[in-house]
């Protein structure tokens, strides 16, 4: 069974920096499409960016761009979120996921079928 397992959560303040990393292994390496998904605690789970692992297209929410970066490394089989300029509003717990997607990738989380057991973001103002 292919899986993915997320690192690099943590609190930080308002302002700050994390970069989260996405394993992957298994089957999940024919996938490609790698994304992060976000939920925070009352809240609808939310697509935050997406990368076609081929060519290196990504995608991303209003809501985090130019503060968000995602990549991809294929040599290492792993994925990456750096999230610069923090906000009390980006706390949540972010979520590591992959698939085929045909033609492009997505931010739907119906597209991905492969989730990882998700990694805990605080920022504090």
């Amino acid at each position: 069974q292919g899986q993915l397992v997320e690192s690099g959560g943590g609190s930080v303040q308002a302002g700050g920096s994390l970069r989260l990393s996405c394993v992957a292994s298994g089957y999940i390496y024919n996938n490609n499409c790698m994304g992060w998904f976000r939920q925070a605690p009352g809240k609808e789970r939310e697509g935050v960016a997406s990368i076609y692992t081929g060519g290196g297209t990504t995608y991303y929410a209003d809501s985090v761009k130019g503060r968000f970066t995602v990549s991809q490394d294929n040599a290492k089989n792993t994925g990456y979120l750096q999230m610069n300029s923090l906000k009390p509003e980006d706390t949540a717990m972010y979520y590591c996921v992959a698939d085929y997607i045909f033609p492009m990738c997505s931010l739907w989380a119906a597209d991905f079928g492969h989730w990882g057991q998700g990694t805990q973001v605080t920022v504090s103002s």
